[in-house]
């Protein structure tokens, strides 16, 4: 039973998701029916220009691109290696999305002609982006197929902004397109990537259903968890799966697992790992839910994280929260300079004491995992040190507006405008999913 009134659906809850924080009710409607109706661009100090530096800055507009298949396509087109182009923030498949791209060496000598791609501007410059580097994002979001009228969904979702405001803020959950968005296997990866188990990682990656057994490609899967032949299945699995061919080719060439895996970019890589500890955060912030301890306000054996200058938190400096100090730690709380944070294991994770540490240690024993394997001895340019992120985030100031839709009725159908930002790391969907409640069972 769920002391929020609500139960999250199955898919909130396969990737941790497993409260919300609002008591009253929302009204749910459809979100992303086209690229259009999700626009997000990125808050970013922008490298200055240079016109003699090494670095190429290209800002670019897309729709229904996913990150690293985009980086992918502009590297090809412009002729770079594979896992040579940097970004900063990653944006969702299905949106409208404006984001920065950078790599060593001269601006693109021909336009870029990619579908759904258009090169907004392009410029030199001394530095080039570094992952984590912006400050946010600001959104634009239209939800349509509403269950109710605009009369009844403004004063619901007005009641939802204040109880959260009341809150301290929305839960910091990673959003389900963390984990994928077509096919959400990449904690699963992860996982096995952490725990030393490379062929069962290649397994998951290549063949595994569990989370889209009807999607694309689900054939060419279905089939080589059958025979394991990676030549037959460079025949099966479609021409545009570049990343799964590219390590079949290395498997058909008899490489090991590890070389094949190492097809894949650093960055894809990588994030197989972020994926499985943004997993693990999930799971802590809803097991520290459910154990009735505060997500607001901190206790000894916890960590906060403080807000820079420059208004980005500090996620790699904790500062532990003692019985010492835990009244000058709440008090930076309750001013909104520092946030309750938790972690996002590593091997260089102090997860601190008392009953904020045995909840993580829960999550790590139900896992059977531990921060050291966070080294990854096969893959050490993979290795997390670990960080900490905020519980919370500030409930944004957010403009709601409804939309003249032509198909909506009486009783909904109606459409409605979001408009916000957020700092960088966090989830509008997760924002928005306080406000929808979509697929949310009523309990009692």
């Amino acid at each position: 039973m769920s002391a929020s009134g609500y139960a999250p659906p199955a898919e909130d809850r396969a990737v941790g998701i497993e409260f919300y924080l609002s008591r009253s009710p929302g009204v749910p409607g459809r979100l992303k029916s086209d690229a259009g109706a999700f626009q997000v661009r990125e808050i970013s100090e922008y490298p200055p220009p240079v016109p003699d530096g090494p670095f190429t800055i290209l800002r670019i507009e897309s729709a229904n691109w996913e990150q690293h298949d985009l980086a992918d396509a502009v590297a090809r087109a412009i002729g770079l290696p594979r896992g040579r182009l940097r970004w900063s923030g990653t944006k969702d498949r299905r949106a409208v999305a404006e984001r920065l791209f950078s790599y060593r060496g001269p601006p693109p000598s021909v336009p870029l002609d990619l579908p759904g791609a258009t090169v907004v501007d392009v410029y030199r410059s001394r530095v080039g982006l570094e992952l984590g580097r912006h400050y946010g994002n600001s959104f634009t979001i239209e939800v349509d197929q509403l269950d109710a009228p605009w009369s009844v969904a403004g004063p619901r979702y007005a009641a939802v902004e204040e109880e959260l405001r009341a809150a301290g803020g929305f839960p910091n959950f990673f959003g389900r397109q963390r984990f994928g968005e077509v096919r959400p296997v990449t904690a699963a990866v992860g996982r096995e990537l952490v725990a030393g188990r490379i062929d069962r990682a290649l397994d998951v990656y290549l063949a595994d259903l569990s989370a889209a057994p009807a999607g694309p490609g689900a054939d060419a899967r279905r089939e080589y968890a059958r025979h394991h032949d990676p030549v037959r299945a460079l025949r099966e699995f479609p021409r545009h799966f570049t990343f799964e061919r590219a390590i079949l080719r290395e498997l058909a060439n008899g490489r090991p697992p590890e070389r094949a895996l190492g097809a894949l970019s650093r960055e894809l890589r990588t994030l197989f790992v972020h994926a499985y500890q943004s997993l693990l955060f999930n799971r802590w912030l809803s097991i520290r839910w459910r154990s009735g301890l505060s997500l607001r306000t901190p206790e000894p054996g916890d960590r906060i994280v403080v807000r820079g200058r420059d208004g980005t938190i500090r996620a790699s400096e904790p500062i532990p929260v003692t019985a010492d100090n835990e009244s000058e730690c709440r008090a930076l709380v309750a001013r909104g300079t520092a946030w309750l944070a938790g972690p996002l294991v590593g091997y260089g994770s102090d997860l601190g004491d008392g009953a904020p540490r045995e909840l993580i240690d829960r999550v790590l024993e139900d896992e059977q995992v531990t921060p050291t394997m966070f080294r990854l001895p096969n893959f050490p340019d993979l290795a997390s040190r670990g960080t900490w992120r905020p519980a919370l985030v500030a409930v944004p100031r957010t403009e709601r507006s409804a939309v003249a839709d032509p198909a909506a009725t009486g009783d909904g159908g109606g459409r409605v405008r979001f408009a916000f930002a957020l700092p960088k790391g966090a989830y509008a969907t997760v924002y928005l999913r306080e406000f929808l409640k979509t697929g949310a069972t009523a309990v009692p």
